[in-house]
């Protein structure tokens, strides 16, 4: 990727950067100004010898002679005007401010491409796919894709990338280094862009709007992905069985059925299949939660905490493009949407059997193992699916020789008789809406078992 020009500078300091480094760098040089010097490892052209000497600095990792020096953090630069620029990371001067919305800038260049967002113009165009983009340097990352190119390389575990930022973001993993906090709940950040998305969660704030139907995003990719439910596309393609996904993230998590790959636990060994459940698994050893401001409840993902607020809003932003029915949770329409479709992909590998949902082969599967985990607890009877138990325990076939005289109520068990009437200091009490029975132990299972005529 071509580096910019240098900023001007007074003409004192350009005498004194040519005093120090010796020649200036176009000097002698046998060179015809219409022709163009050529990177021979990437094929990128450039108009002077000192543009493509810079460029190829990305390359050897060299650093110039730097003469200006921040007076805050020591960092060098070759160049006065990058001084300046770099002190507005100290300062928070953002001098550049957009005329349409008052958002405000540390760069002019960053100003100039965030003008394009109100005007749509998108004036550059890949020569392979014709794919455009709003600047220069994003378009030349994405003709990487073209090439399969990755000039960046990592010192430490040789893994490389497309763009110098993905590779400077990357070598904090290895130092572990998180330099932004979060000013609302101290939460610390290896990357500034991660930091902006994560204080949406604290404002609130969704910018990026679907066109076709309204919903609202923190993040662009967010809205990106959501779209293709829109379009049908799927874009990410398994090498090994050809099965397609919408997200990339979900082809990775895909090729680990393949590989058996897994995320392992450092305190206690258990291994995941997805990064996320691992995420999730390690608050349980660190005690975090994500708290419900309506009713307290906690959560260990954000993702489980947005979904439950939806039973307070009542919203269900999902819905089924054949019969109109919405939704509060995206895998609820996707299995809902299998009966439109007649799909089954989950398959028995016992009996070649296919399901429309991951659950209901599991229910299955435990038909051929013999298991039966759930269990009357008046009198003790087992069963290999939860609706079972639920109808037996609706039904007289569950025999209750202990009643208690004050109420009625008949148990197959003592124990369960005691737990009726007895409950610990403190311990919360449940009553029966119908005729006001009192229960010390869970609600729904003892209203089942429970018989009221009022209800």
């Amino acid at each position: 990727q071509e580096e910019p020009e240098p900023p001007q500078i007074k003409e004192e300091e350009e005498e004194l950067c040519s005093n120090q480094e010796g020649e200036h760098e176009d000097q002698n040089l046998d060179w015809n100004p219409e022709e163009t010097l050529e990177d021979s490892a990437v094929g990128m052209s450039f108009i002077s010898f000192s543009s493509l000497k810079r460029h190829l600095r990305i390359h050897t990792g060299e650093k110039p002679y730097s003469i200006y020096i921040c007076t805050i953090c020591g960092k060098n630069f070759m160049y006065t005007g990058e001084l300046v620029v770099h002190m507005r990371t100290h300062t928070g001067e953002k001098p550049y401010s957009c005329s349409s919305c008052g958002k405000r800038f540390t760069h002019k260049s960053t100003l100039n491409s965030h003008l394009l967002t109100h005007t749509g113009e998108r004036p550059f165009s890949c020569s392979s796919c014709g794919k455009r983009f709003t600047q220069k340097s994003a378009l030349n990352s994405h003709l990487l894709t073209h090439t399969g190119e990755k000039p960046y390389s990592c010192s430490s575990c040789g893994k490389r990338f497309t763009q110098k930022s993905a590779l400077n973001a990357h070598l904090l993993t290895h130092t572990g280094e998180k330099p932004y906090s979060c000013s609302s709940c101290g939460q610390r950040f290896s990357d500034k862009s991660t930091l902006s998305s994560h204080f949406r969660i604290h404002t609130g704030e969704k910018p990026y709007s679907c066109s076709s139907c309204g919903n609202r995003f923190t993040h662009k990719s967010s809205l990106k992905s959501h779209f293709r439910i829109h379009t049908g596309e799927k874009p990410y393609s398994c090498s090994t069985c050809g099965k397609t996904f919408t997200h990339k993230s979900s082809l990775k998590s895909h090729y680990r059925i393949h590989t058996g790959e897994k995320y392992s636990c450092s305190s206690c060994g258990k291994r995941f299949t997805h990064k996320s459940s691992l995420n999730s698994h390690l608050r349980v050893h660190k005690g975090e939660k994500y708290s419900c401001s309506s009713c307290g409840k906690l959560f260990n993902q954000h993702s489980a905490l947005s979904n439950h607020l939806r039973t307070h809003t009542g919203e269900k932003p999902f819905s089924c493009s054949s019969c109109g029915k919405r939704f509060t949770r995206k895998l609820s329409l996707i299995n809902h949407s299998r009966i439109h479709t007649g799909k089954n992909p989950y398959r028995c590998k016992i009996c070649g059997k296919s399901f429309s949902q991951s659950s209901a082969l599991t229910v299955h599967a435990s038909l051929h193992k013999g298991e039966k985990p759930y269990s009357c607890r008046s009198c003790g009877k087992r069963f290999a699916v939860k609706s079972a138990l639920k109808a037996h325990l609706f039904s007289d076939a569950c025999e209750r020789p202990y009643s208690y005289s004050s109420c009625g109520s008949t148990y197959r068990q003592q124990s369960a008789l005691s737990n009726h009437f007895t409950a610990p200091t403190g311990e919360k009490l449940y009553s029966c809406n119908g005729c006001g029975k009192i229960f010390m132990d869970n609600l729904f299972h003892n209203l089942l078992i429970h018989s009221c005529q009022s209800m």
